[in-house]
Order: structure tokens, then sequence, then C-alpha cells
């Protein structure tokens, strides 16, 4: 094997300097998610259908093109760390969440067949900051 620096291999190949990847925590990652969500918020994204209702084994294996989801996949970076899939169940085991976390975001039963990106960036924040309004529940009855 001939060693090349990455100046002679630019002219035979596409050389992706993606570096360190910088997405070890499971806060880095969501918050990667986020901001990808965020990159076009207006975007129409498809929801999943029912999730709280199929059989695990089937649910694991759910996806839908244009979802929030597949913009995550999408994403090099995420890849590079270990998102193997745009599947309900890859997402669960690479974000580290629970069913009814990734419910929250990604099934139709809170917005219909489609999301806004905005909408389901927020989401996704709410798994870092918690929801607001409980944690201004929380300050007032632990006075």
């Amino acid at each position: 094997m001939k060693h090349q620096t990455p100046h002679e291999l630019q002219s035979v190949a596409v050389i992706d300097r993606l570096g360190p990847i910088p997405l070890a925590t499971k806060r880095q990652r969501i918050e990667r998610w986020a901001a990808l969500l965020d990159r076009n918020p207006a975007r129409c994204l498809a929801a999943l259908t029912g999730t709280e209702y199929v059989d695990p084994e089937v649910r694991e294996r759910v996806r839908a093109d244009g979802s929030a989801l597949a913009v995550a996949f999408d994403d090099p970076l995420l890849r590079a760390a270990g998102l193997q899939s745009d599947t309900y169940g890859e997402a669960r085991r690479f974000f580290e969440l629970s069913d009814w976390q990734l419910h929250d975001i990604v099934c139709s039963c809170h917005t219909g067949a489609t999301m806004q990106a905005s909408w389901a960036a927020a989401r996704v924040r709410r798994l870092i900051n918690g929801n607001r309004f409980f944690a201004w529940l929380r300050s007032r009855l632990a006075h």
C-alpha cells in the first residue's frame, strides 16, 4: 500500500473531512437532530401513524420517507456517530429514548399526517430542556 497525502488523494478521490465525531453524548446527538430540523423550519415532514398501537416487533421497523427520523439519517455526522437507519427502533436506540419520548416527536396522533420541522425540533429540544411548564410547576412546589 502506497502512502499518499490528502492533497495527492484529492486528484483521484473525494475526501470528506468530518474529523473527530463530536456527537459522543446523548445530549449532543439530540441537539444535532434539533438543529437539522431547524435548518428548514417550514419543511413539511411525514408523521408515523399510530406508533403506540403497533406491535413492538413491527414498530422497530416503522419508517416514513420525509419524516423527522429521515432528516436525522440524512446527516453524515449522525451516521458517522452510529445512526444506522431511519427506522423507529434505530432512532430509539441511537438517541437513547423511551417509546413514549419518541412517540411524542414522530407520531401522527399529535399532528395528523404531517408536521412542520419547527414543531418537531421543539419536541426534540424538549427532551433536553424538559417541559417548561412542568419545570415551573416543580419550582413552585419545591418552595
